[in-house]
C-alpha cells in the first residue's frame, strides 16, 4: 500500500552534521567518518529529508552490527536511534514500534503490557530497524515470527506498508521478492544503505503480535535471559554482538574456539575469551584492526574445518589510504 503523504515542502526540522565520525555511533567503537549525518525530527521529517537528499544514503540504528571503514563514508548516514522512537498498543494488540526503537525496550513493553513472545528481544542489542532487516534472534526464536506488517520508506521519501509475504526470510537474511519489486521502483539510483531488504527501501516501523499471558512470567523470562546473556558475552567491551553466522547444524563460535583462536589479536582488537564469536575492542582498535582479524578468523577457519564463515555484521565505506 503506497502511504506517500502531500507535505512536499515542509522544512526540515531535524539536525545535520557534517564529518560526523561514527565510531560514536557504532558499538565496536571504531571507525572513520561520515561525510554528512541527519538525525530526522521524526518520520514526516525524514520523508521530506529524502525527498531533497542527493548522494547515498546509509540507515543506522544503534550501529551493533556495523564496522564502517577507517576511511569513512561518502554521502548522508541518516540516525534512527533516538528519531524514530515511537512505540504504542494498539486498539488491535499489536505493538507498533517505529525503527529507533531499542529491541529491549520492545520485550520490556510487551512484558508491561502482558504480552509473552517477545522476551527474546532483550538479548538483541539493536533496535527494530535492524532487527527486520537481519531477521535478527536469539534462543531459538526470530523477528520476523511476529511480525504482522511492516512499514518502509523509499528514496522519493514515499511509506509503504508490507506484509511478511512480500519478503523472503530466512535465517539472518530478509529480501523483497522480484515480483513486489516492481512496486518499489523509483527515478534515483540505488544505494548502498542498512535497516533494508531492498536498496531503495528501508524499513521504518513494524507491528508485532504477541500472545496475551502472564506479565510476570514474560519478565522472569527476559531476566533469565539477560543474565545467562551477561554470563556468556563480553558485554563490558565495545563488540558487534556475534560476528560471523552460525553454519548449518553448528555454531561459529565452536568452529573458531577449535581453530585455537580465542584471544588472538590485531592491533587493539581480539577474538574474546569470554565468546569466541564476538570480537572486542580492547581500547584502541581501529576498524582496519577489527576487519582484519575478521579476514584472519575466516581463513583459520576454512583451513582448519573447511567451512566458510558468513559474516552476520556489515562492512561498510572506505578503507583507509596510507599513502604519502
Amino acid at each position: 500500500m503506497d502511504m506517500t503523504q502531500t507535505h512536499l515542502h515542509a522544512p526540515l526540522r531535524g539536525t545535520l552534521r557534517l564529518n560526523e565520525p561514527m565510531a560514536a555511533h557504532v558499538s565496536w567503537r571504531a571507525g572513520g567518518v561520515a561525510e554528512r549525518c541527519y538525525i530526522p525530527a521524526d518520520l514526516a521529517d525524514l520523508e521530506q529529508f529524502l525527498r531533497t537528499c542527493d548522494g547515498a544514503v546509509y540507515f543506522v540504528g544503534l550501529g551493533s552490527n556495523l564496522l564502517v571503514r577507517d576511511g569513512g563514508l561518502k554521502g548522508t548516514v541518516v540516525l534512527l536511534h533516538g528519531a524514530l522512537s515511537h512505540i504504542r498498543l494498539t486498539p488491535e494488540g499489536l505493538i507498533y514500534a517505529e525503527a529507533g526503537v531499542s529491541s529491549p525496550k520492545v520485550a520490556s513493553f510487551a512484558a508491561r503490557h502482558g504480552l509473552e513472545g517477545a522476551e527474546f528481544l532483550s538479548g538483541i542489542p539493536g533496535t527494530v530497524g535492524g532487527a527486520l532487516a537481519m531477521n535478527a534472534g536469539c534462543y531459538g526464536r526470530e523477528t520476523w515470527a511476529y511480525v504482522r506488517k511492516a512499514l518502509t520508506i523509499d528514496r522519493q521519501g514515499r511509506l509503504r506498508e508490507r506484509l511478511p509475504e512480500d519478503y523472503e526470510i530466512g535465517y539472518r537474511h530478509v529480501e523483497l521478492l522480484a515480483s513486489r519489486e516492481r512496486l518499489a521502483v523509483n527515478s534515483k539510483p540505488a544505494h548502498s544503505s542498512l535497516l533494508t531488504a531492498h536498496p531503495n527501501e528501508w524499513f521504518v516501523a513494524a507491528w508485532f503480535g504477541f500472545t496475551p499471558g502472564d506479565d510476570k512470567a514474560a519478565k522472569q523470562k527476559a531476566r533469565e535471559w539477560l543474565a545467562q546473556r551477561m554470563a556468556t558475552q563480553p558485554l563490558t567491551q565495545p563488540n558487534a554482538g556475534s560476528v560471523f553466522r552460525n553454519p548449518p547444524g553448528g555454531f561459529a563460535a565452536r568452529l573458531i574456539e577449535a581453530s585455537g583462536l580465542k584471544g588472538l589479536t590485531v592491533g587493539g582488537a581480539q577474538v574474546s575469551e569470554k565468546h569466541a564469536n564476538f570480537i572486542v575492542n580492547l581500547g584502541n582498535a581501529s576498524a582496519t584492526d577489527i576487519e582484519t582479524l575478521i579476514e584472519a578468523v575466516r581463513t583459520r577457519v576454512k583451513e582448519s574445518h573447511g567451512i566458510e564463515l558468513i559474516t552476520e555484521v556489515k562492512i561498510i565505506g572506505e578503507r583507509q589510504n596510507n599513502a604519502g
